[in-house]
């Protein structure tokens, strides 16, 4: 039987999936480097994970976007969810930064604080965006509770970053086997 070569639909997948993982792990080493700041100067953290809500928010609509030039979602109703959903999480942001600035909140714990919000927020955009996200705050929960119990907590976040990635990047290799498997049997 004749088989057709693969078509323009199928190629652009196979390369988004490379640059949805090339976010996922730009995602992850700016994650390490607002972690090494909260290590260096704790009073500077809230503002580069302030800076990070947004660079978070841009890459999921554009990994959003990736998704709806494929088919795979409408990108208006994508859009509108994550904007929605960053703006929440700004808002919240600017609000421990807040109790940061009354006092009411040291330097490491705003910073924690905004980790942890911005880890919930990723795990929840996962859901709309994909796994990776989902799997991005994990990371970031686990990064908060790493700084909270562990002395030199940098080096125990980039091996779990190391971790991360090296899983990730696992899963998206046996998911493509998967899917190539399918697509032979078809």
């Amino acid at each position: 039987m004749y088989q057709e070569p693969p078509t323009s639909e199928t190629e652009p997948g196979k390369r988004y999936v490379v640059i949805e993982q090339t976010v996922f792990i730009l995602l992850v080493l700016l994650s390490l480097a607002g972690i090494y700041i909260t290590d260096f100067n704790p009073d500077d953290g809230y503002g580069y994970w302030l800076a990070m809500v947004f660079v978070f928010g841009l890459l999921s609509v554009f990994v959003a976007w990736l998704q709806a030039k494929s088919g795979d979602a409408d990108f208006g109703r994508v859009l509108k969810a994550q904007a929605m959903h960053w703006l929440h999480t700004v808002v919240v942001v600017i609000a421990a930064s807040f109790l940061n600035k009354s006092g009411q909140l040291s330097g490491v714990s705003a910073d924690l604080m905004i980790l942890l919000i911005l880890g919930l927020a990723a795990m929840l955009d996962g859901y709309h965006v994909g796994w990776e996200f989902s799997f991005l705050g994990f990371f970031l929960v686990g990064c908060a509770v790493i700084i909270g119990y562990v002395q030199s907590f940098l080096w125990a976040c980039a091996a779990f970053a190391a971790a991360i990635v090296a899983v990730s990047l696992i899963c998206t290799f046996l998911r493509s086997k998967v899917r190539s498997l399918d697509g032979d049997e078809t």
